[in-house]
């Protein structure tokens, strides 16, 4: 076992370990507006509006997300009117168009983890709040929304410790994440499972660092839960 290697390659992984999460916090950050957006688009009670929504969720929950890294990085930049846009220094930067694909991916995946929590709701809370006089953005803030926060935070953990893994195809469009620079040390040195395994066991340690934090808010948000494990 060479522990110099090892010890050099975790070192450029540990490098290239910003360009990973700042392509997963911003496309998770992003993803969350976007899908707030159509969460609030498929219960407006605004047909069009719905349409859209369930039309978005479809299409980006139906694709694989290597398929819209492709579109967004390679697809768009071979029309020549959006290389004329003004969107054009945006899109043809691969930092961008990763983080967009991914913020549009998990933003289906969100809207619906925040329907169902807010679905999940009990209607006889909302009646008794109703009935104390809330309404409006004072219902939804005491009463709607941290029960629906707290329902929606298993399944919404879960969403989050996936888009760090699947920020791995990032290493498709040139950017040099974590699993792209495993993969070149790999073709360079021709060691084909250790550069692998640490990139895997940076990706374990990240995550596991995400679940404690969600688990560590799931329990600050239900006192029973805390009351239950002390």
């Amino acid at each position: 076992m060479d522990l110099a290697f090892i010890w050099t390659t975790f070192l450029r992984l540990i490098a290239a370990l910003q360009v990973t999460l700042s392509v997963w916090a911003l496309s998770v950050f992003f993803g969350a507006f976007i899908a707030a957006g159509v969460t609030w688009m498929r219960g407006s009670g605004i047909k069009p509006a719905e349409w859209i929504a369930r039309a978005y969720i479809f299409v980006f929950r139906g694709a694989p997300l290597l398929v819209q890294l492709f579109v967004v990085y390679y697809g768009l930049s071979s029309f020549p009117l959006v290389r004329a846009s003004v969107f054009w220094p945006f899109l043809r930067d691969a930092f961008n168009c990763a983080t967009l694909s991914c913020a549009l991916c998990t933003a289906a995946y969100q809207s619906e983890i925040f329907r169902g929590a807010l679905a999940g709701v009990p209607h006889g809370q909302v009646e008794a709040a109703r009935a104390c006089g809330m309404s409006g953005f004072l219902l939804f803030r005491r009463v709607i929304f941290p029960i629906a926060l707290r329902q929606a935070l298993p399944a919404y953990s879960t969403e989050v410790i996936s888009m760090v893994k699947a920020t791995a195809l990032v290493s498709l469009v040139t950017l040099w994440d974590v699993m792209s620079v495993a993969l070149k040390i790999r073709n360079d040195t021709l060691v084909t499972y250790t550069p692998l395994l640490i990139a895997g066991a940076i990706y374990f340690v990240v995550n596991y660092l995400i679940a404690r934090a969600f688990i560590f808010i799931e329990q600050w948000l239900s006192p029973h839960l805390r009351a239950r494990s002390a």
